[in-house]
């Protein structure tokens, strides 16, 4: 416990953020790889490990039941909770829904609804307001991906992001239910938390009661679409109601993909507009290839358009490169084994890897690696990706983002469509993300901004 208090004093004294204290001991390590043996727990930035772990022996590395118990109040039997068989069908289902065109043009127009008539008024008010502009973007953020990720998943409008910004109640107990969970894999002494469920109590008790709240809105929504009928709704929730007849089963899949679909944009767009507001010459770049691809007249790209658009494909890269809102995803080894750096790993040891202090190694990416220059992944004007396992914002491997590229879109669109209209100026700029302890990268405090309407905009 003494190395366990002189680790976490070192990293609060030296470090605003427990990730940037792991980037320093792993840009130290000749593997690129650390044993916190208080923790139990190996960590490594070193590609080749990541490649091993995530596709080579990925038999060997699942998430393991500690982290099952953590998320299995929240998530259940879901695909983001689960391994073998389980994992296998929902991967397979998903992929098959999630790769039709149909689902990517459905995707494709939530995302173009709810900016044209929420975000984009939203950021108007806030910018003709007498508060001078000001406006909490990473708050914006959540509640927009919340409405998208909840019409997508279940077709279901909580409307967050209404000019009024209305308290959700399903939104809050969601909110609660994630952050709750992540205090949990976060605990020192997992026991403490177990005790403390099995007697309903503190946290635990507070974290039961927001799931209750989950459910009930779930199950009521699987139930009126069992009434109604589903098999011509386009949502995900329809889609897998086709082929899954277990309704806690239905819920448990579509929670898991509303988790993952939700904070993860809300903290991959806060620390994009963040960065982007420090680098106005990239703005500036962002707008004069958008203006050569699409008509001056037109009000939102289409799916084709954004495509050629490769300058901004690089700068959304180098973004989640600098700030992934994933920023390390652990595996549990069911055998003893080896990693290619020759790192021995016990059976039962978990193994992380971390995708925030890869995004910071010089023997990945240069002497440079700690400057945002999207120019990094273009080649006389073409992008130009990287091997997934240097870079493993989505996973890599099996076990990929199935939500990748629809992410990405997401992402453009709302770059573009802000921009066209509207300059972001940060608050304080300066200063550098401090994150929240959770799941997610979310900022601590939040992203204060100032919203100014550009001039002479069509």
């Amino acid at each position: 416990m003494e190395l366990l208090y002189l680790c976490t004093f070192g990293w609060s004294r030296d470090f605003k953020n427990l990730c940037d204290w792991y980037t320093h001991l792993l840009q130290n390590s000749p593997r690129q790889t650390i044993h916190i043996h208080v923790l139990g727990n190996i960590i490594t930035a070193n590609p080749d490990n990541v490649e091993y772990i995530l596709k080579t022996k990925f038999e060997n590395y699942p998430k393991g039941r500690p982290f099952s118990r953590i998320l299995g109040d929240l998530l259940g039997k879901g695909i983001f909770n689960v391994d073998g068989d389980l994992w296998l069908f929902q991967r397979k289902m998903a992929s098959l829904e999630l790769a039709s065109v149909s689902i990517r043009n459905y995707a494709f127009e939530i995302v173009n609804t709810e900016i044209k008539c929420r975000l984009l008024p939203l950021l108007t008010s806030a910018a003709n307001s007498k508060h001078g502009g000001l406006i909490d973007l990473q708050d914006v953020f959540r509640r927009f991906s919340f409405d998208n990720i909840c019409k997508f998943s279940f077709g279901l409008d909580p409307g967050c992001l209404e000019s009024s910004l209305p308290i959700s109640v399903f939104a809050e107990s969601f909110d609660l239910a994630t952050k709750l969970s992540a205090e949990r894999a976060m605990a020192t002494l997992p026991l403490v938390w177990k005790i403390k469920r099995f007697l309903n109590m503190g946290t635990e008790k507070k974290l039961k009661e927001a799931i209750e709240v989950v459910n009930l809105l779930a199950d009521e929504v699987i139930l009126q679409k069992r009434k109604l009928g589903f098999s011509t709704n386009q949502d995900l929730l329809s889609r897998f109601m086709a082929c899954v007849a277990d309704d806690q089963y239905l819920k448990d899949i579509v929670t898991s993909f509303i988790l993952a679909g939700r904070d993860t944009m809300a903290s991959a767009l806060t620390t994009f507009f963040w960065l982007l507001a420090n680098h106005p010459k990239v703005v500036s770049k962002i707008r004069e290839e958008s203006n050569q691809v699409m008509a001056s007249n037109q009000e939102f790209a289409s799916y084709e358009q954004i495509r050629e658009m490769h300058y901004l494909h690089a700068v959304v890269n180098e973004s989640l490169r600098l700030y992934p809102p994933v920023q390390f995803d652990s595996k549990f080894a069911i055998e003893d084994d080896f990693l290619p750096d020759g790192t021995f790993v016990r059976k039962g040891t978990r193994v992380t890897y971390h995708p925030y202090a890869m995004g910071r190694m010089e023997t990945i990416w240069g002497l440079d690696c700690m400057e945002f220059r999207p120019e990094r992944w273009l080649k006389n004007g073409t992008f130009c990706p990287i091997s997934p396992f240097k870079c493993p914002v989505f996973q890599a491997g099996i076990r990929v983002c199935l939500g990748k590229e629809m992410s990405l879109v997401e992402m453009k669109i709302v770059a573009l469509s802000v921009f066209q209209k509207f300059d972001i100026k940060i608050v304080a700029p300066e200063v550098a993300p401090r994150f929240s302890p959770g799941l997610t990268a979310m900022l601590s405090g939040g992203l204060q901004a100032e919203i100014r309407e550009r001039d002479n905009v069509p």
